[in-house]
């Protein structure tokens, strides 16, 4: 019984394991011949070729059924937290996830799961209370779960983000210098710089080159990854552009407000380290370094004790 409920568990878990990365893993990461990403694709800015729709397979019919459970709850709940959903899964680069999908796949988790733990513990004889009760906490994790995993991937993603953003100013103010606009700047820098931050450019680009201005592109940018330093960057652009500043001087003194925001940031986490080793060094390796070198001690102690009583 003991080795079925294991089994049991260790399926659950590779269910779990398997929707979430169908779920929230995009299809097909990598970069096309022109340079945009396929993420760049679904969201809508460059025209599928002719015979590219894929098949019909589990993930599109996985899609549909979540989109509709989806539509339906949303449309009872009135859509209220569909904006944080958005932002959440733009911040995530999830271009192609819709609140009302990622939803559906809540609802799919919520309920799927208990029923499979259900059957399982039946087949196993769990007792009906631990059985309901199980059953109770795994719908909970369902539900919370798919929201915890899109932000700390969203989170995860944006300090990747500005991360780069150092370099990308640096290759800016050299191409600047060297003569390019600041469009062509972006468009040789998007090369060179990897993603998530090459992304965020080159999707920046594409709506630059289907009618918006370079201002508009570059706020749009901000609104999909809000972070401090993506900030000082895009509104000091905004700005230079505005007022007719030199982008070369506004680079440079960028470049080097990056660098001290970089600086402060890895002095914070210093900082916070030996708080975080505290946990590990008394839950984990005192016990066993007081079992090693008191264990001995203790051991002779109770034996002289009892030898002592015997007597």
């Amino acid at each position: 019984m003991i080795i079925l409920l294991i089994i049991g568990i260790l399926l659950t878990g590779l269910a779990i394991g398997s929707l979430a990365r169908v779920t929230l893993w995009p299809r097909g990461g990598h970069m096309r011949s022109a340079g945009v990403p396929r993420r760049v694709e679904e969201y809508g800015f460059t025209k599928r070729e002719h015979g590219e729709e894929s098949s019909g397979g589990l993930r599109e019919k996985l899609d549909d059924v979540a989109t509709s459970l989806g539509s339906a709850v949303s449309g009872r709940s009135k859509g209220r937290g569909d904006q944080h959903v958005k932002r959440d899964l733009i911040a995530a680069g999830m271009y192609n996830v819709t609140p009302g999908r990622f939803l559906g796949y809540r609802v799919l988790c919520a309920i799927a799961f208990p029923l499979l733990w259900i059957w399982l513990g039946a087949t196993v004889g769990v007792k009906p209370v631990q059985l309901i009760l199980l059953a109770g906490i795994i719908g909970f994790l369902g539900w919370w779960l798919p929201t915890r995993v899109i932000r700390e991937r969203a989170k995860q993603r944006l300090n990747e983000i500005d991360y780069q953003l150092p370099e990308l100013i640096d290759l800016l103010v050299v191409t600047i210098e060297a003569g390019l606009g600041f469009v062509g700047a972006m468009q040789m820098a998007s090369g060179r710089v990897g993603p998530p931050l090459g992304q965020e450019i080159q999707l920046t680009l594409q709506e630059q080159n289907m009618g918006l201005s370079i201002q508009e592109a570059m706020l749009n940018m901000l609104a999909r990854s809000d972070t401090a330093s993506m900030r000082s960057f895009v509104r000091s652009i905004v700005q230079g552009e505005a007022l007719g500043v030199s982008i070369g001087q506004i680079m440079r003194d960028l470049a080097q407000e990056m660098r001290r925001r970089r600086r402060a940031i890895a002095q914070e986490k210093a900082q916070k380290a030996p708080i975080k080793i505290l946990f590990p060094l008394v839950l984990l390796i005192f016990p066993a370094m007081f079992v090693i070198l008191l264990g001995p001690a203790i051991f002779t102690f109770v034996q002289a004790i009892g030898g002592i009583a015997g007597k």
